[in-house]
């Protein structure tokens, strides 16, 4: 028998495909593989077809055997790469495409994959430098400028990020993508009229554009003659949909009717958009009850193996900024970093990534990794102090960690910032978060309960470790503002500066929820603002109203 298949049969085999016919072509290419298990070009049709015809993990299979047959076929391990990724398998992408650019050194669709696949591995600085590769192998790229553009943005340096899409434009002036990124980026500065138009641009290339509608939803004020209004309502009568556009299209829609002040139709939309993306996400609070049992219990082995740090007068002082999200943290950091001692550099992840890790496997934590994640933390913040060695590390929901904090850092200042929790709740409920680590968001009553669980964990904390943690009270603060500022750099033992008393002039870089609201004065009311939605709540959030 040959070894090979006919030129009449692989003829076949390719009218089959021509046609359309995809069942045709599938079974005769599975009758050819039977008979020529190592001919490439038949497994790659077949491959072709159930990835047409949705299979893709039975693609997976053929490419794999594509692979073994042509081991130093650059294009397979990049098809192969790609099946990976198609399937959320990142770490096997990556894999793939760096073994495709290692047989072929100027691949630049593999470097620019890799780029993609390392994004999503979080591993940010080689995605950087794959997106770099990438154009310089193909200076026209628009794609691999937009993607740079967003790396770039996630590692906080905007200025650059916003000459990358810029370049994304330049080369491809309708790419609605690149402008909607590019106004996020704006967003970010401060700089909302600017952005605001990036958004309607995106509309007006792609009218269906849903995220850009949501987020130029959040900086424009509508009225009920405004044209916008009748483009995003006939995309929620679309019965073609995605769920993840109709739920961003709901989010849009409830901000007009709460900028209409149709309060009940706001609140519909709201319900609809969580609903939707709970469904997305596949949320369940029984995951985060069993988080905060576990970190209550891990607390004295932490204790237990918690070294005496020698403190260096030289090195970089944290502040953590915690508390629930919305709950006024990013209006604390602006106010705290409008110091000119005082770096504010956000919400970084590197506290909760560290302290996940460890209630998953509590064996990694010892003397040793907690001196190596000292180290590693404060020569992070070092890189990006701009010469200040006092550093605000934003991240809310660091309140999880605290006796990891106190462990790691003797040295830092934790600011607890506490809200009305009838405001914060409604907060997180009318707020699409693109984190999935705050799926509670997406129901009023997970939302409640998740709030119990953030009140006894911090009790928890406060027990343990009283004279570490202030607490500022949102209310008070916007209410009485200059004596509680005062307060609160006393306790961090700075020097007064009036520059203080004026957060909505600090023209740092917001990436949070809250970035809108902080380019404003300090005003007091924002908690009471969710009583407008009290008849449509059924008495869930009275009892938390104090």
């Amino acid at each position: 028998m040959s070894k090979t298949p006919t030129k009449n049969q692989l003829d076949t085999l390719l009218k089959y495909y021509e046609s359309g016919d995809y069942n045709k072509t599938k079974q005769f290419a599975l009758s050819l593989t039977e008979n020529f298990p190592n001919h490439d070009y038949v497994w790659k049709i077949l491959s072709i077809i159930l990835k047409k015809t949705g299979k893709i993990s039975e693609s997976l299979t053929a490419i794999e055997k594509i692979v073994k047959i042509k081991p130093q076929d650059a294009l397979a391990h990049y098809n192969l790469g790609n099946t990976y990724r198609e399937l959320a398998k990142f770490s096997k992408a990556e894999e793939s495409y760096k073994k495709a650019i290692s047989i072929k050194s100027n691949f630049f669709e593999a470097y620019y994959n890799l780029g993609i696949v390392l994004k999503n591995n979080s591993k940010l600085k080689d995605a950087e430098k794959c997106y770099k590769q990438t154009i310089r192998l193909k200076p026209d790229f628009a794609e691999a400028y937009n993607n740079l553009g967003t790396v770039l943005e996630n590692l906080g340096k905007l200025n650059e990020s916003e000459i990358n899409y810029g370049k994304a434009l330049a080369l491809k002036p309708n790419f609605a993508e690149a402008h909607n990124n590019l106004g996020t980026n704006l967003e970010q500065q401060g700089k909302l009229n600017d952005a605001q138009k990036c958004f309607e641009k995106a509309i007006l290339i792609n009218p269906g554009f849903a995220n850009a509608h949501r987020q130029l939803s959040l900086i424009k004020k509508f009225d009920k003659y405004d044209d916008h209004f009748n483009l995003i309502q006939k995309l929620y009568l679309d019965k073609n949909i995605s769920d993840q556009n109709l739920c961003h299209i709901n989010f849009s829609l409830a901000k007009i009717h709460e900028d209409l002040e149709n309060y009940e139709k706001a609140f519909k939309h709201f319900a609809e958009g969580n609903q939707i993306q709970k469904k997305i996400i596949k949320y369940n609070i029984d995951k985060d009850v069993q988080l905060f049992d576990q970190i209550k219990s891990n607390f004295k082995k932490i204790k237990k193996n918690t070294n005496k740090i020698q403190l260096n007068k030289n090195d970089i002082t944290p502040i953590f900024i915690i508390g629930m999200p919305r709950s006024g943290t990013t209006l604390v950091e602006q106010i705290i970093s409008s110091h000119s001692k005082v770096t504010g550099l956000g919400e970084l992840p590197f506290v909760s990534k560290f302290g996940f890790s460890i209630v998953r496997d509590l064996s990694k934590y010892s003397k040793d990794t907690i001196s190596k994640f000292r180290d590693n933390y404060l020569e992070k913040l070092r890189r990006q102090a701009n010469g200040n060695l006092i550093i605000c590390d934003k991240m809310p929901q660091n309140f999880l960690y605290i006796d990891l904090i106190v462990a790691s850092f003797p040295e830092a200042k934790i600011l607890h910032v506490k809200r009305n929790p009838a405001a914060v709740c409604w907060a997180n409920y009318k707020q699409w978060f693109r984190s999935k680590d705050l799926g509670y968001s997406y129901s009023i009553n997970d939302i409640v309960e998740y709030h119990r669980l953030y009140e006894e964990l911090m009790q928890f904390w406060k027990t343990l470790f009283k004279d570490r943690i202030y607490e500022t009270d949102y209310e008070v603060l916007t209410t009485n503002h200059e004596v509680e500022i005062k307060k609160l750099i006393t306790y961090l033992e700075l020097n007064w500066e009036e520059g203080c008393l004026s957060p909505e002039k600090n023209k740092r870089s917001v990436s949070t929820a809250s970035n809108i609201q902080i380019r404003n004065k300090i005003f007091k009311g924002s908690s009471e603002k969710w009583k407008k939605y009290k008849p449509f709540l059924n008495g869930v959030l009275d009892n938390l109203d104090k």
